[in-house]
């Protein structure tokens, strides 16, 4: 049985900015990067236009900026698998951290394992992803493709109302798709995009097809009450109807938070289990960039060795 003193399973910007800090603090990290359960490199291998990571002025693909990453933490001795995280065992130290085809024991283990952003399975959405759908207004809004276009934002929450606003830089007017009668979002942000002269609300609406050539062209929205069907022209949807932490794996012997996040300590990334360490989308709901999960990689690394150090394991 393989022994190491931490493992990181993930492979987004968390994961690969933990393993660059902890392989050049010589904890020989392992990294679990995964396989079936999602794009290996994250939710940025769905990304093809990267316009606010820093040290990238002209842009870089989301592939691209994750195959970089992954070669530096290479360079500085971090060993990857390829393989599922199935199972994993904290009650007992060492950890026991069961792939498909490897099992390691950990002094330490760093979960950045993301969230996965839901989508709705209507025709269209996976044939235009990337090519005027997407799930995140903030990282994808400023691109060119968007700009003085209609565009449709598919939700209720604040998470919704706040693309929304977020568009209206960008976009020729922004119409918020609702399947209710009143948003779910918090009655401020509700009242202010009801004000916004460039939103308007379409209620007891739902998303039914989108359409296009090479991109989004134009959407096909259904009254709920009516049942009736209308076209129209459009040039991006975004989908903010939440994210799902990916933490199922972990079979609940982590703390969690009522949305599944795992709960980490106040500034810092430690869960409620010495030793195990949380960075990225797995725990941070509110920010969910490429460079804030980098950030919470770089955290993460640096609580494991102070840990790790004061435990005796280096």
């Amino acid at each position: 049985m393989k022994r190491t003193k931490l493992v990181i399973i993930g492979s987004g910007p968390a994961a690969l900015t933990a393993a660059i800090y902890a392989a050049r603090a010589n904890l020989e990290p392992i990294i679990f990067e995964g396989f079936s359960s999602g794009p290996v490199g994250g939710q940025l291998m769905t990304t093809t236009e990267v316009e606010n990571f820093p040290g990238f002025p002209e842009g870089i693909t989301g592939p691209e900026l994750m195959e970089r990453m992954r070669k530096q933490a290479l360079r500085f001795g971090t060993e990857i698998l390829t393989e599922d995280v199935i199972a994993v065992e904290l009650e007992k130290k060492p950890f026991m951290i069961k792939g498909r085809r490897t099992s390691i024991q950990a002094d330490a283990l760093i979960i950045a394992t993301g969230a996965t952003a839901r989508r709705l399975d209507v025709p269209g959405s996976k044939e235009f992803w990337q090519k005027g759908v997407t799930a995140c207004a903030v990282c994808d809004g400023a691109a060119p493709i968007f700009h003085n276009q209609d565009l449709y934002v598919i939700g209720g929450g604040d998470t919704a109302v706040e693309e929304a606003i977020f568009l209206t830089k960008y976009g020729k007017k922004v119409f918020l798709v609702h399947r209710r009668e009143e948003l779910r979002a918090s009655e401020i942000m509700a009242d202010r995009v009801k004000k916004h002269p460039k939103i308007e609300i379409l209620w007891n609406h739902e998303l039914v097809r989108i359409e296009g050539d090479t991109v989004v062209r134009k959407v096909v929205l259904k009254n709920v009450k009516t049942h009736q069907e209308s076209t129209f022209l459009a040039g991006g949807v975004f989908f903010a109807i939440g994210h799902d932490p990916n933490t199922k794996f972990l079979g609940g012997q982590l703390k969690l938070k009522e949305n599944q996040y795992i709960h980490v300590d106040l500034e810092s990334s430690k869960t409620n289990i010495e030793g195990v360490f949380a960075a990225g989308d797995v725990h941070d709901h509110m920010y969910r960039q490429a460079i804030t999960a980098a950030g919470f990689g770089c955290m993460a690394a640096m609580d494991a060795e102070k840990w790790l150090s004061e435990k005796g394991h280096l």
